[in-house]
C-alpha cells in the first residue's frame, strides 16, 4: 500500500507544473507581507516564492526575515529598476512556469493556482493566461475593473495593449530561455516587449475565465498612461509588427481615447 501512495506522489511530481512566483518589491514593506500570506495560502503544492528587494530602507528586511522560511529565493541589494529586479528573479527561478506579482498584490482564491494549472502540459504548453481585478489602495479593497476574458485569444490584440494581463499571466521557462530577460531600458512595458519579441512566431495562449490575482492599484505605472503609451509605440516600432503608418493610426487612436476619458471625467489608470 505504502508503494502504492508513493508511487502515485512521484507521478505527480512528474506530471505537474511547478510555479515560480516572483515579487519585486522596493519599500513595500506592509504591502509585500499581504503578498506573501497570500502565496502561502495557495494548496497548490508544487510553488516557490522568489522575492527580489532594492534594498529597501524601511522593515522590509524584518518582513523577508519574519517569513524566511515562506521564501525560496531573497535578494536585497540595490537594482536598475523593476526589469533588472525581475530578470534576477528569473534567473533564480527553478519552475516550469514563471508568474509575477507586486507588493500588495493578492491571489483572488486558495486554489487559484490549482485551477490554472488544471490541463496543463508543461511539455507543450508556453504561454496560460487568466483575468486580473484592478483594487483601490483603500481600506475595503474596492474593485475598480477586471481585466477582459481572454479564452479566444488573438495576438493582434497585443497591436493596441497588454492584453495578457501580467499578474495572470504564467510563463514557460523555456521562453525566457529562448527569447532572453527583461530588456532594462523599459520602465513600464518589459513585459509588454518580452511577448513581441515572439509576435511573428506567437505560441498559442491558453487561456481561463479566472480571476488569477487583485492588482493593488499604485506602482512606477500608476498615472503614467501617456509615458506609457509612448513605450509602447516605440516597442512595436522596433519589433516592426505592424507597417509603421498602421502603428501611427493605432497610437493616434489610443491617444483620442485617452484624451476623450480624461475631458469625462475618467481617472489615469
Amino acid at each position: 500500500m505504502f508503494e502504492q501512495n508513493e508511487s502515485s506522489d512521484n507521478l505527480s511530481k512528474q506530471t505537474l507544473p511547478k510555479i515560480s512566483i516572483i515579487v519585486a518589491t522596493c519599500n513595500c514593506a506592509d504591502e509585500l507581507e499581504q503578498t506573501i500570506m497570500s502565496f502561502n495560502a495557495q494548496d497548490y503544492e508544487f510553488k516557490e516564492l522568489v522575492v527580489v528587494d532594492c534594498a529597501s530602507s524601511d522593515h522590509t528586511l524584518k518582513i523577508l526575515s519574519q517569513y524566511a522560511s515562506s521564501i525560496d529565493h531573497v535578494v536585497s541589494e540595490n537594482d536598475k529598476g523593476i526589469s533588472d529586479a525581475f530578470n534576477k528573479g528569473v534567473k533564480l527561478a527553478t519552475g516550469d512556469y514563471i508568474n509575477f506579482q507586486g507588493s500588495g498584490d493578492t491571489f483572488s482564491a486558495d486554489n487559484v493556482l490549482n485551477e490554472m494549472m488544471l490541463d496543463v502540459d508543461k511539455t507543450s504548453d508556453l504561454l496560460i493566461c487568466g483575468r486580473v481585478e484592478r483594487i483601490a489602495n483603500d481600506l475595503n479593497g474596492t474593485r475598480l475593473w477586471v481585466t477582459d476574458n481572454i479564452i479566444n485569444f488573438k495576438k493582434e490584440s497585443l497591436l493596441f495593449k497588454m492584453s495578457l494581463a501580467h499578474q495572470a499571466l504564467f510563463t514557460h521557462k523555456n521562453l525566457f530561455k529562448q527569447y532572453g530577460l527583461f530588456d532594462i531600458n523599459n520602465h513600464y512595458c518589459m513585459d509588454y516587449e518580452h511577448l513581441l519579441r515572439y509576435y511573428s512566431h506567437f505560441p498559442p495562449v491558453i487561456g481561463k475565465d479566472i480571476i488569477v490575482s487583485g492588482w493593488k492599484a499604485g506602482g512606477v505605472g500608476s498615472g503614467k498612461t501617456l509615458e506609457i503609451y509612448q513605450e509602447y509605440d516605440a516597442i512595436k516600432r522596433f519589433h516592426k509588427v505592424a507597417p509603421n503608418w498602421m502603428l501611427t493610426l493605432i497610437n493616434q487612436w489610443l491617444l483620442f481615447k485617452y484624451y476623450t476619458k480624461r475631458l469625462l471625467g475618467f481617472s489615469d489608470g
